[in-house]
């Protein structure tokens, strides 16, 4: 098939979809200018006196702290940011009682800046912050106001609810991410290189026979898919079924 054969088919499918989940990554937020950390121009190839990996570990987070934050503020906060097609075309679906989930892997907020509801974010979120000490919680203008270590009124550190490298998902998230994913009857998977475990292994719980990827460039995942699409991930705000 041609890309507007397939187009064609993932509309349909959709049409006749009644409990689609999405499974997206970091590919989802490009067209919202967020950069790709894995991408040909991403964070993780660009030169810092540590590699991103290491900064983005809860270990680093420990014994530097300060350096931590200095790299957080500048290279993983996007306050401007605003939710693009794809964004808004799940949320649309999920008025529409088509989409059931959203599972991501991106910390941004923007799924549901665009309006969906049921979003499970397994990686955390910048907009919700924690105390270390007493629990109290913080919104992102809080971090980005600080400088330093951002601390809280009884002086305990206040940590942004993302999940580090060295770090566990949450499983509560988790564990519903699985259940969608299992009971779903359509599965689009987009924006992600599926290389990022246990996320990437969350396409091993889906049961159907409509499992579509839709992704720039290759994956691991390519030959398991019963429709694969390569370009960005707005081709799915192009197949939504015509009112």
């Amino acid at each position: 098939m041609d890309a507007s054969e397939k187009k064609e088919v993932l509309r349909q499918w959709i049409k006749e979809s009644g409990n689609i989940v999405f499974f997206g990554g970091a590919g989802v937020s490009t067209e919202s200018n967020i950069p790709d950390f894995r991408g040909v121009d991403g964070l993780y190839r660009q030169k810092y006196k540590y590699r991103p990996e290491t900064i983005l570990s809860h270990s680093f987070y420990e014994t530097h702290t300060e350096e931590f934050f200095a790299f957080y503020r500048d290279k993983m906060l996007f306050p401007e940011a605003q939710p693009n097609a794809a964004h808004l075309a799940l949320a649309r679906l999920e008025e529409q009682g088509k989409c059931k989930a959203v599972v991501t892997q991106n910390i941004d907020g923007l799924h549901q800046a665009a309006g969906s509801k049921k979003v499970l974010e397994l990686h955390g979120s910048v907009l919700r912050n924690t105390c270390s000490r007493c629990g109290r919680p913080y919104g992102l203008q809080t971090i980005l106001e600080s400088e330093g270590i951002p601390r809280c009124e009884c002086g305990g550190v206040i940590k942004p609810d993302v999940v580090l490298y060295e770090e566990g998902l949450d499983q509560e998230t988790l564990q519903e991410a699985v259940r969608c994913i299992r009971e779903a009857d359509m599965l689009i998977v987009g924006g992600t290189s599926l290389t990022v475990y246990p996320a990437a292994g969350l396409i091993d719980y889906y049961r159907g026979r409509r499992l579509v990827l839709i992704n720039k460039s290759e994956t691991g995942m390519d030959g398991r898919a019963d429709l694969l699409l390569n370009g960005p991930i707005s081709i799915l705000a192009e197949c939504l079924p015509k009112a």
